[in-house]
């Protein structure tokens, strides 16, 4: 396939809508993500020395399984501020405002993330607030409820989000988390509410069972 112009690194958006389709989310057709395939050329975007692909490329599982949580029960939302917190592609903020959330602000601190997550909030009709600084060493915004999606697959990491989470919860902000159980997953935290399946991240056909949890006080 012949990659399309124009260059990646001087218009990283017209480059994301040219070279990464919009694409029903599997199992949540409601909402489309340009999401990238074999011959979007992400590394002329992200530099021919990048590692992992970028995880705002695509629907990862813990993002939709929250997803599918907020559409089936809009109360869970309805009327509320909500933190996406590592937001990614912003497929959580979107189904959040789907579902009747007041408002939503989206923390992201790759800014092709954020340039991703706006075109696709804007594809799916909805508006979303960004930030782009790492939030996880502050306090919590002002808001009701924070979703997060697949943030525990890293040890430093997931003690800094559950850290993060703690000062939210302490000052009585709902927390639900989403997650097909990464192996930094704070367990004995979590209350489970849902399981469903969904497609993960590198899966081609199969769809696992990832679950959503309420995030408790210690």
């Amino acid at each position: 396939m012949t990659l399309r112009t124009p260059s990646a690194a001087s218009d990283p958006r017209r480059f994301i809508e040219l070279n990464l389709p919009l694409r029903p989310v599997p199992g949540l057709e409601s909402i489309r993500l340009h999401t990238a395939h074999p011959g979007s050329g992400l590394r002329r975007l992200l530099g021919v020395d990048s590692g992992a692909p970028p995880y705002w490329a695509y629907p990862w599982a813990g993002g939709s399984v929250l997803a599918r949580f907020f559409l089936d029960r809009p109360q869970t939302v309805s009327g509320r501020r909500v933190l996406d917190l590592g937001a990614g592609g912003g497929i959580v903020g979107i189904a959040a405002l789907k579902a009747g959330a007041a408002s939503v602000l989206a923390a992201e601190t790759d800014a092709l993330g954020l340039t991703a997550l706006q075109l696709n909030a804007a594809a799916n009709g909805v508006s979303i607030e960004t930030v782009a600084t790492d939030l996880l060493d502050a306090s919590p915004p002002a808001v009701d409820l924070v979703a997060v999606g697949d943030l525990f697959y890293e040890k430093r990491l997931a003690r800094r989000v559950t850290a993060f989470l703690d000062r939210g919860a302490g000052a009585g902000i709902e927390v639900f988390v989403g997650d097909p159980g990464r192996a930094h997953l704070p367990r004995e935290r979590l209350l489970w509410l849902a399981d469903y399946s969904v497609l993960d991240f590198g899966e081609a056909a199969a769809s696992s069972a990832s679950s959503v949890y309420a995030f408790t006080r210690t």
